[in-house]
C-alpha cells in the first residue's frame, strides 16, 4: 500500500513572528512532540522541522488518508492533520489552540510535500534566500526522527538526496557565496578585520536578534578573544556559554572597549551610548574598528574622525548582503534545474520501490524453482560437479530474470507497471506463494 507524504507549515509569510515564536520548538521539544505523535497516532513516519523562521510537520498516511488511533486519543474525532496541529498546540501549552489554526499551511499533495521539502532545505524559502543554516538544521531535525525510528526508506533516501543535492548547489553555483543577512555579513567583515590584528579581541555589545545573531555567527578560532556585554548580564552570560566566549558587565564598558580591536554595537536606544568623547577617553594608537548595527544608530557619526579608528554602519552592512542578494537570485534558476532534476530521480527512484516486492517474490519463486530441480539430483552429483550447477543455474537465473526486472522499472517511469505486476503474479502465482 502506497503512502502519501504530507507537509504542515507554519511560518514568516503566512504568521508574524510573536505567532511563529510560540509555536517554535527546542530540540528536547521536537524530539517530545515526535515521541508522543508516534505513539499517539502510530505514525511510522515522522519529521519535524523548526526554526526562528518555521515550523513545519512532515508525514505519511495511507492512499485512504487513515492511520490507527486510539479512541482514548483527545483529536480522535479531527483530520490527521488538525490532531498534528493540535497535539504541536497542546505541548506548548497555549490555551485557545482554534485561532492558531488559520495560520497553518496545509500540504496535502505528496509532490507538492516533497517539492516544499526541497526548497525549504535549498534555502529557497528562506528569509535570507540562500540561507546557509537551513540545510545543518534540516540535518539535525533528521537525525531526531532517525533515532526514534521514524524514517523509513522513503525518508531516508529523501532527506539523503536533499543532502546531495545540496552539495550540488553549493558546488555549481553561487546560490550559497557571500554573507546575506546583516548578523552574518558582520561576522564576515569582523573576520576580515581581525586579519589586521595581531591576537585580535572582540567585543559585542547588545545581544538581541542582530547582536544574539552575530556572537552565534563568530568563529572563535579567528580571535584570541571574544567578549560579550548586555544591559542584562545574564543574557550576556547566557550568549557567552553557548559559544565558549568571555562576558562582561555594561559598567566597565570604557575598559573593554579600550582592550578591543573590533567593537561591534547592536543596541537599541534613543541616543548613541559610545559617543566621541567616550572613544577619545580610551582610544590609544592602536586602530579600532566599530561595526553599528542599530537603528537608530548607537555609535555617534562623530567617532569616525577620532584618528586610527574606522566606523561602519548598518547601511554599509547591508550593502554587502544587498549584492550577494542580487547574485543569490540571479542563481535561482540553476538551483531550481538541480532540484528538478534530483526530485526526478527521486520518484524514479519511489515507483521502483512500489514494484519492489514484486520483484523479490519473482527472484523467491524463480530461486525455489531452481534449488528444487537441484535438489532432486544431489544424489547422482559429486561436490564438484554441485558447485558447477550451482554456478551455472544461478548465471541462468539472473539472465531469464532480467528482462522482467528492467521492463517493470520502465513500466514505473511510463506509470503502467501495475499492468505488468498483475501478469507477473498471475504467471507465477506470486501472491499465493507469499501467502504459503
Amino acid at each position: 500500500m502506497q503512502l502519501i507524504f504530507k507537509a504542515l507549515t507554519i511560518n514568516y509569510k503566512t504568521a508574524p513572528v510573536e505567532i511563529r515564536e510560540k509555536l517554535s520548538l527546542n530540540e528536547s521539544e521536537c524530539q517530545s512532540f515526535l515521541q508522543k505523535a508516534s505513539d499517539m497516532f502510530a505514525l511510522s513516519e515522522l519529521f519535524v522541522l523548526s526554526t526562528c523562521n518555521r515550523t513545519e510537520i512532515y508525514y505519511s498516511v495511507s492512499e485512504n488518508n487513515t492511520i490507527n488511533i486510539p479512541k482514548s486519543c483527545p483529536f480522535s474525532s479531527k483530520p490527521i492533520s488538525e490532531q498534528l496541529i493540535s497535539l504541536l498546540i497542546t505541548q506548548k501549552g497555549l490555551s485557545e489552540s482554534e485561532t492558531y489554526f488559520p495560520y497553518f499551511k496545509k500540504i496535502e499533495e505528496h509532490k507538492e510535500a516533497i517539492k516544499h521539502l526541497f526548497s525549504v532545505s535549498m534555502g529557497l524559502e528562506s528569509q535570507v534566500i540562500g540561507d546557509i543554516q537551513i540545510s545543518n538544521q534540516v540535518k539535525k531535525a533528521y537525525q531526531y526522527s532517525a533515532d526514534l525510528n521514524l524514517a523509513s526508506p522513503f525518508l531516508h533516501r529523501l532527506l539523503h538526496t536533499i543532502f546531495y543535492t545540496n552539495k550540488r548547489v553549493a558546488q555549481e553555483t553561487s546560490f550559497r557565496d557571500g554573507a546575506a543577512s546583516v548578523s552574518y555579513a558582520a561576522a564576515e567583515m569582523t573576520s576580515e578585520l581581525a586579519q589586521t590584528v595581531i591576537q585580535p579581541k572582540i567585543l559585542v555589545i547588545g545581544v538581541g536578534e542582530i547582536g544574539g545573531d552575530v556572537v552565534r555567527n563568530l568563529d572563535a578560532d579567528d580571535y584570541h578573544t571574544v567578549t560579550v556585554m548586555n544591559r542584562t548580564y545574564e543574557k550576556a552570560q547566557e550568549f557567552a556559554n553557548a559559544e565558549g566566549f568571555q562576558v562582561a558587565k555594561i559598567e566597565n564598558l570604557k575598559e573593554e572597549i579600550r582592550k578591543a580591536d573590533v567593537i561591534i554595537c547592536s543596541v537599541a536606544a534613543n541616543k548613541p551610548i559610545l559617543t566621541r568623547e567616550l572613544v577619545e577617553e580610551v582610544q590609544d594608537v592602536r586602530f579600532k574598528y566599530f561595526i553599528d548595527l542599530s537603528v537608530p544608530r548607537s555609535i555617534e557619526p562623530e567617532v569616525e574622525q577620532i584618528p586610527h579608528v574606522s566606523v561602519f554602519n548598518i547601511d554599509q552592512i547591508q550593502n554587502r548582503t544587498a549584492e550577494v542578494i542580487e547574485r543569490r537570485k540571479s542563481a535561482i534558476p540553476y538551483v531550481q534545474s538541480i532540484v528538478d532534476e534530483a526530485i526526478e530521480g527521486f520518484e524514479d527512484w519511489s515507483k521502483e520501490m512500489i514494484v519492489s516486492p514484486t520483484i523479490n517474490r519473482l527472484k523467491n519463486a524463480l530461486e525455489q524453482i531452481r534449488k528444487e530441480e537441484i535438489n532432486r539430483h544431489l544424489k547422482n552429483l559429486d561436490d564438484d560437479e554441485i558447485k558447477k550447477i550451482e554456478k551455472i543455474t544461478k548465471g541462468m537465473m539472473q539472465k531469464i530474470i532480467k528482462l522482467p526486472v528492467i521492463q517493470l522499472k520502465a513500466a514505473c517511469k511510463r506509470g503502467e507497471a501495475e499492468t505488468l505486476v498483475d501478469v507477473l503474479n498471475d504467471l507465477f502465482n506470486l501472491e499465493q506463494d507469499e501467502k504459503v
